[in-house]
């Protein structure tokens, strides 16, 4: 079993996202069991809500700006909120600016989006975890959504998957491919979006995986729709699902 040093116990808010309330709640789980083991005290404001971006990418800003709003005060204060889900994630960090409608508004809206951060980004390069001390025996291939471009999650997720016992990142082709989600995207355009996710289900099963993980439950939601609907063979999960996993295969949990 590895060793690990655990950083000082800081308190957290956590922002479960739209996607763990209706479909993923055992990753709101998962997250909340991984950042206790790494030190970490929980809050779970409930007056939260959506982050904004349904009605952001549909063009309804004024919607977005009323969501957003409500999110800043109900995440109010000065302790970092993290977030399961690269694209809600990224909403706060850019949409969110659009929130603002007078001067005085910029600063709340400025201090949430500094303060917020993706999980795996905030538990590397937030608390400083080095490594998982944990075992987890699959061969893994990993998708890392659109949103996360730009941001410490990507690197973050490898470095965290690449140290748990028995876990093999594989290659994958076109590694920067769209899932063809995009949220609204999948609505208006369903064809383009179906097509572009079958491609991405195609190259991330390329090496066979045992699992495919990533970091973005809409990203999840979208290919394992399409993998069901198509009669293909989909193990996925999000990423702190395996986390845990690996932890509690370890006797860590």
């Amino acid at each position: 079993m590895q060793t690990l040093d655990r950083p000082r116990s800081p308190h957290i808010q956590l922002m479960s996202t739209c996607l763990c309330d209706a479909f993923f709640d055992d990753v709101a789980r998962a997250t909340v069991e991984v950042l206790e083991f790494f030190g970490c005290t929980v809050d779970f404001p409930e007056n939260q809500t959506c982050c904004g971006q349904p009605a952001f990418n549909g063009g309804d800003w004024k919607a977005a700006r009323t969501v957003a709003r409500h999110q800043a005060h109900a995440f109010a204060g000065d302790q970092p909120v993290i977030v399961p889900s690269g694209s809600c994630a990224a909403m706060v960090f850019h949409g969110n600016l659009l929130a603002f409608e007078k001067e005085t508004d910029l600063p709340e809206m400025e201090d949430f989006a500094r303060r917020t951060w993706e999980l795996c980004d905030f538990l590397v390069n937030g608390l400083g975890v080095e490594a998982i001390p944990g075992r987890y025996q699959a061969k893994v291939a990993v998708h890392n959504s659109c949103h996360t471009r730009g941001s410490g999650t990507g690197a973050a997720m490898d470095k965290l998957l690449r140290s748990i016992d028995g876990v093999e990142v594989v290659k994958i082709g076109e590694p920067e491919q769209c899932c063809g989600f995009g949220g609204t995207f999948s609505v208006a355009f369903p064809n383009i979006s179906s097509s572009m996710g079958k491609i991405k289900i195609e190259n991330l099963q390329q090496e066979k995986p045992d699992l495919v993980v990533s970091g973005d439950m809409s990203c999840l939601m979208h290919m394992r729709g399409l993998a069901q609907k198509a009669g293909v063979d989909y193990n996925a999960q999000h990423v702190v699902q395996l986390i845990r996993d690996a932890l509690r295969n370890e006797g860590a949990l």
